[in-house]
């Protein structure tokens, strides 16, 4: 019974953390990566380039599409794209959406 118990402890445990203190990301890689990015979207500014700025972006209520700002949602505009801009579904692995995650939560 002691073989089986302490995994499911440690499962429980795992779970019971934070999305965030599960794979908090490196905002420093995240920033290399949004060099992509901030060819179509401002950063330090609220100037719209081709895109809109992501200056503040975790801070906003809503997306441009109108879904509540979330790692969820953030994630979903990125990979599937739209409004002209490219789905990065398939360019960005999933360590580097992580980095650029945690990289747009600083601006």
């Amino acid at each position: 019974m002691q073989k089986i118990f302490l995994p499911i402890v440690a499962l429980a445990a795992l779970m019971a953390m934070p999305a965030s203190a599960q794979k908090k990301g490196d905002a420093a890689k995240g920033k290399e990566v949004y060099e992509q990015c901030g060819v179509c979207h401002a950063s330090a500014t609220d100037e719209k380039k081709m895109g809109p700025s992501m200056k503040g972006l975790y801070k906003k209520a809503a997306l441009k599409n109108g879904k509540k700002v979330s790692d969820a949602s953030v994630t979903e505009a990125i990979k599937k794209g739209g409004n002209g801009m490219p789905p990065f579904e398939e360019i960005l692995t999933a360590d580097e959406m992580t980095n650029l995650l945690a990289y747009l939560k600083t601006l």
